[in-house]
Parts: C-alpha cells; structure tokens; sequence
C-alpha cells in the first residue's frame, strides 16, 4: 500500500511530506486514508476498535465500521475514504456503506486514486514480474505527474500476502 504526503488546503500545498499510511492491529493491518485529515483519523481510530472486536476477520471490521459510519448522525458528515488490507484482503470503506473487494485486489482512492489504479492494473498486466512495492511506487509516480493533488513522497508499506 502506498500514498503520497501531499495535504492541501484549496488550491495550496500546506504539508509535503504527510503519512497517509497507518499500520493497525499489530503491524498485520495496512489502513490508507484520503479526504478530510481530521475526519480520516477519527475513522482511524473506530477502525482499530473494530479491528480488536473482530480480530483476524479484516472483511467483518471493515462491514461494523461501514454500517456504524453510515448510521450514526455525526459520522455521516465525515467526509474520507479508507483503504485497508491484510494478508488475505484488501478492501474500500466509504461513508456510504460500501465496502468493496477488488476482484484484481488493486485498489486506488485520493484525487489521484484512479490514475494510479489505472496505471497499477497496467503495470501488473505488462509486467507480471514486478514487485507489489515497486507497482505501487510507479504507479504513485504516474498520478504525480497527471493529478496536481498529488506528489512524489511516497511512503510504502508492504504486508506479506497468505496464497
């Protein structure tokens, strides 16, 4: 998993370098966010609580945070995208219940979020003997170049895959 540090205000860069990667439940979750910094972090934290109600069922936390977001008044307003993934998945949590499984287990959220998801499934179909790491730093790299949201500090986390 993979983002870039760039937080912006409007049209202007307030911060570079942000890590927008998070590891949960022990270092075996990766958590991605994008959308608004504060309401991301408060989904952060009922993600981990979900993650310690339904440990090793990433797929199960994933859906009691969904309805939770979606139903509760003031989680409603919360406007950010999660990406989280484990050994086995790697899902989307949006506010508005979805929670959604890849079928090619690429996913790609943030304002450069579909170009990079667009180059990544590139890559892995051209070059089928290139690393996850180095598909999510060239991908990531692609989107710098197209989407001005976006830059080229990445940060990527890697997690071992069970087959």
């Amino acid at each position: 998993m993979g983002g870039d540090g760039q937080v912006t205000l409007g049209s202007t860069v307030m911060k570079a370098d942000a890590v927008k990667i998070r590891r949960l439940g022990d270092g075996q979750v990766l958590c991605g966010f994008a959308g608004a910094t504060a309401d991301a972090f408060a989904l952060l934290e009922r993600f981990e609580t979900k993650l310690k109600d339904y440990p090793a069922n990433l797929p199960r936390a994933a859906t009691e945070l969904a309805k939770e977001w979606r139903t509760d008044r003031a989680l409603r307003r919360l406007e950010a995208l999660l990406s989280v993934a484990d050994s086995q998945y790697v899902l989307l949590i949006s506010g508005t219940g979805d929670v959604i499984q890849p079928s090619d287990g690429v996913i790609g959220i943030g304002s450069g979020g579909q170009f990079a998801l667009a180059a990544a499934r590139a890559l892995v179909r051209a070059t089928p003997d290139l690393s996850a790491t180095d598909i999510v730093r060239q991908s990531m790299r692609i989107a710098s170049e197209i989407d001005v949201y976006t830059n080229e500090h990445l940060v990527v986390e890697e997690i071992a895959c069970r087959n």
